[in-house]
């Protein structure tokens, strides 16, 4: 999906996409299970590319914790905000973190169903289902270090927008109107048919929808 958006974006723009350890090329490598050292890893290699030019942060379920708390993050340590912070398919609130506390504590066969559940599979396939039990323990520590958050109720002075899914399974996409308490330059939400994982189907017409935000041709 990032790799479309990477593929139509503008070419004043630069894309990064974030690729935590335990993942694809770094299926080498351990993931990351501790909420601060996470943030604090993310936060050296963000704060390195940076430039002088604006940037954005958008991030999705997990991604959208994570992007929130490195937008809280530079304010307090007085570096360039983003201009504008996206966030899809997760909320700050305790009914979303116990239902991540819970999958965190799922046996295998259990994560992999609750993974079915959010729409991240096709109906009846086999081979995914096989790739999806390699991706276990970097799941496994997503959900876990996700359920180690604390909520603080910190605000940031970035315009903040929000997208949702409207069957998603984690989040109800009206609870998604709680972002308008974490910013003082709220957006709005938007809306779009399917479950957790949406935005597979819906990318270009997001990706299009913050080029508008940030007043960047299309």
């Amino acid at each position: 999906m990032y790799r479309e958006w990477a593929a139509t974006m503008p070419a004043t723009v630069e894309p990064r996409v974030l690729h935590l350890p335990g993942r694809w090329g770094r299926g080498d490598e351990a993931p990351l299970t501790r909420l601060p050292l996470l943030l604090a890893r993310i936060g050296e290699a963000l704060e390195a590319e940076l430039d002088g030019r604006p940037y954005a942060l958008f991030g999705h379920s997990f991604g959208a914790l994570l992007a929130y708390r490195l937008a809280v993050q530079f304010e307090k340590e007085g570096m360039t905000a983003p201009s504008v912070l996206a966030v899809s398919g997760w909320v700050p609130g305790e009914d979303i973190l116990a239902k991540q506390r819970a999958v965190s504590d799922m046996s295998g066969d259990e994560l992999v169903a609750a993974v079915k559940e959010l729409g991240l599979l096709p109906t009846g396939s086999v081979l995914a289902e096989e790739l999806l039990r390699t991706a276990l323990p970097a799941l496994r520590a997503d959900f876990g270090a996700a359920a180690q958050y604390l909520d603080d109720g910190a605000q940031v002075s970035c315009p903040v927008v929000a997208f949702a899914g409207r069957s998603d399974p984690l989040v109800v996409a009206s609870a998604m109107g709680v972002w308008a308490d974490r910013t003082s330059n709220f957006v709005g939400v938007t809306e779009y048919p399917g479950d957790h994982f949406y935005l597979f189907d819906h990318a270009i017409s997001m990706q299009l929808s913050l080029q508008q935000l940030l007043q960047l041709p299309t």
